[in-house]
């Protein structure tokens, strides 16, 4: 594999740690007290005494990387906490010094900054994935408590990256992949550009090193015929502004090799597409002349219809601000142009840590960190529904991608989703309680389908129901982290519910055969059972037993005291069996194997996980199951069984035009909905054509059988299990 050029990096060879100390004090001279500035240094002095003999695998000593991730952040003006931080933020994860050490030598404000960066070392985990994951979820709480730790991981990842070329390829890949996945987008989440364009680059070069390479090269013979034509445009930007009589600065943009790659792969363009496009950023003075210099720049060259983006009005959910328009130049060439005041400049290059002021408990001025902290808070709320740390920071980077739509809630309220949102994500974002009882939407008055995807400048109604639930099937569609992780917990708790009635009716059942039941039960005997067990109560224990994790026969025996027998008694009357009614749910299913349907004989099978699995009595499966009779559960039919079973029909037919139709139409008459159809072509002019259909029941399926074994086309017909 062949090794890009890095980005310009710190050279790593000959590195004096004391040097760069006093390189970051220097700096940090200009904006700190004099005092911040001793505490700083002290904070070196202490950091390389815990790093002393350690070594990154560049050779230089360990403290330089730790001063470099300092100077990161000096650079974008943090506080002198953030750069203590950042200097001993390895201390707690490689070397022998205590969190309670580090608060006692500088603050507890210190020492909890440096231990939300730190990983967690001392669990072993399954994974390396599940080791970052979990590590990442640990942050994610730091962070909620204060987000400059935030700040000092990205500085921290983005020094790795400008040094990551030390790493064997493997692990370069594995680190560049998460950077692009994970940090870069929390960069621009953040609204911090100037880390998150580096991050992407290094990435870039460091996952593709001949890709990058190949566009480096490309970007560099372009750039000389390019800068003539953007002077060009500049000057004549400029003079315009001068007899409008407007100050303000003209700045040609160049596009970092990593949008423009993005670009080339989701248009499907060349890069002579993609680089042809011109860009420009003008700052002006005030709000009101960025919307005056829109006119002039419509005035001088042509915009292209619909594409001028107002984020002054409606800013962007990381608090960029600026106008942005398409405009067609001189010989025919695209213009993009974005019109921004210094200050809105500073926020869109810095992000949160631009004026950087950090006071707990006060309203923080800046809207780009009151933003932030308003995203943190929901990375929480998914936390605390996501079941495990993969599954969160699976649901994270579905919720860093970039594109938003606008849209409005009927109190005329702006409404911000990434692009692509459904109607249901609106609801969850709206409130958890709104999406789980979301039934049906209005988009601007009209009634729509609830996987509709939204586009901006829609007015949304949601209509709620109570008692409604969540469809498993709205995973499917939904894009927001948010959304999933909430859809995933309302139906896990309802399948918890389920699983619990359905364990107490099981328990009920095998008590019953014993002649007593729970309320019988000598209360010290179910406590001493449960503690057994290993079960805090009763709920608890029904639904383990629901979803099949313990036997019922076995857990009432130990309740009752009798010593655990395995095989559990035969033919109980009907009375005492398992009524299935159908509509269980998640922890009474219906084997595919076989299809069984209200009518036929039954037999339901103890499944970890699962719940009670039902078969037919006569399927090719059951026998696998006739060495464990601890896992049968006698079961039958209610009298009256809601809802409809899929069956699969084999019909053989003469096969001329129009038999399909036919059937189709016979089955649909007698009031059942055809699933699938399957045509096999036989021999000769005979074909075979399976139709899965649902049924209430066998009279149901009988009925359809006779109407379709009199058609003329129809040579046999046979229902298939299997």
């Amino acid at each position: 594999m062949g090794r890009a050029e890095p980005l310009p990096a710190e050279d790593l060879a000959g590195s004096d740690p004391a040097r760069k100390a006093s390189e970051l004090c220097e700096l940090l001279e200009s904006y700190l007290e004099p005092s911040q500035v001793q505490l700083v240094y002290r904070a070196y002095r202490f950091g390389a005494e815990a790093h002393q003999g350690q070594r990154r695998l560049s050779g230089e000593p360990y403290i330089t990387h730790p001063l470099a991730v300092a100077k990161i952040l000096a650079e974008m003006r943090l506080d002198a906490p953030s750069i203590i931080a950042a200097i001993l933020h390895d201390v707690i994860e490689d070397t022998p010094t205590a969190k309670e050490q580090v608060a006692q030598e500088f603050s507890a404000e210190v020492a909890e900054l440096v231990d939300g960066v730190s990983k967690l070392t001392q669990i072993d985990f399954r994974s390396k994935a599940e080791a970052q994951a979990e590590s990442f979820r640990k942050m994610v709480l730091a962070m909620s408590r204060d987000i400059r730790v935030i700040l000092i991981k990205l500085a921290d990842r983005l020094h790795n990256m400008r040094t990551i070329w030390v790493m064997p390829p493997h692990k370069r890949r594995r680190i560049a992949r998460e950077t692009l996945e994970i940090y870069a987008p929390i960069a621009q989440r953040l609204g911090i550009n100037t880390i998150r364009v580096e991050l992407e680059d290094l990435g870039f070069a460091a996952m593709y090193p001949m890709r990058y390479r190949v566009l480096k090269e490309k970007l560099k013979r372009q750039r000389g015929s390019q800068s003539e034509l953007i002077a060009h445009v500049a000057e004549a930007m400029e003079a315009r502004m001068a007899e409008m009589a407007i100050r303000g600065t003209v700045i040609g943009r160049e596009k970092h090799l990593w949008s423009i790659y993005q670009k080339m792969r989701s248009k499907n363009q060349n890069f002579k597409d993609i680089f042809d496009v011109y860009g420009f950023r003008i700052i002006v003075e005030d709000v009101d002349t960025c919307y005056r210099m829109l006119g002039v720049l419509h005035s001088l060259y042509k915009p292209k219809p619909g594409r001028v983006k107002d984020y002054i009005a409606i800013p962007k959910i990381n608090g960029y601000q600026s106008l942005h328009t398409s405009l067609l130049g001189p010989r025919r060439i695209r213009l993009e142009a974005q019109i921004r005041t210094a200050e809105m400049d500073k926020v869109a290059e810095a992000g949160i840590a631009a004026h950087w002021m950090y006071k707990e408990n006060e309203q923080v001025s800046n809207t780009a960190q009151a933003r932030a902290r308003e995203w943190v808070k929901g990375l929480l709320e998914m936390q605390s529904s996501s079941g495990t740390s993969l599954e969160f920071i699976e649901n994270v980077k579905i919720d860093l991608q970039p594109d938003e739509v606008y849209v409005f809630t009927p109190k005329g309220d702006i409404m911000k989703l990434p692009r692509g949102a459904t109607v249901i994500d609106f609801a969850y974002a709206v409130h958890s309680d709104v999406g789980d009882g979301c039934i049906a939407a209005m988009i601007d008055h009209r009634l729509t389908p609830l996987r509709t995807v939204l586009t901006t400048g829609q007015t949304v109604e949601i209509i709620t129901a109570p008692g409604a639930r969540p469809n498993p099937a709205w995973l499917d569609f939904v894009v927001t982290g948010k959304a999933r992780s909430a859809i995933r917990q309302s139906l896990k708790r309802l399948r918890g519910e389920a699983a619990a009635s359905l364990g107490k009716r099981l328990l009920d059942q095998s008590l019953a055969a014993l002649s007593l039941s729970v309320d019988t039960l000598d209360s010290e005997q179910v406590e001493a059972a449960l503690k057994g067990l290993g079960v805090t109560d009763l709920t608890m224990l029904y639904e383990e037993v629901g979803l099949g994790q313990r036997m019922p026969w076995l857990v009432a025996q130990r309740l009752s005291g009798i010593t655990p027998v395995e095989e559990p008694p035969h033919a109980k009357p009907d009375g005492q069996r398992l009524v299935i009614r159908g509509t269980e749910g998640a922890v009474v299913s219906f084997a595919r194997c076989c299809r069984p349907i209200p009518g036929d004989p039954i037999v339901g099978f103890a499944s970890a996980g699962r719940g009670v699995v039902i078969h037919h009595r006569d399927c090719r499966n059951v026998r696998e199951y006739q060495n464990q009779p601890d896992k049968w559960i006698d079961v039958q039919w209610e009298r009256e069984v809601e809802g409809e079973f899929p069956v699969v029909l084999a019909v053989d037919v003469v096969n001329r035009r129009g038999v399909l139709a036919e059937l189709a139409t016979t089955i649909s008459e007698l009031d059942s909905d055809i699933e699938s159809v399957q045509v096999d072509e036989k021999e000769g002019m005979i074909t075979t054509i399976r139709f899965t259909i649902g049924v209430r029941n066998r009279v149901h399926l009988a009925r359809i059988m006779r109407r379709l074994r009199v058609l003329g086309s129809v040579l046999k017909i046979a229902r298939r299990r299997g």
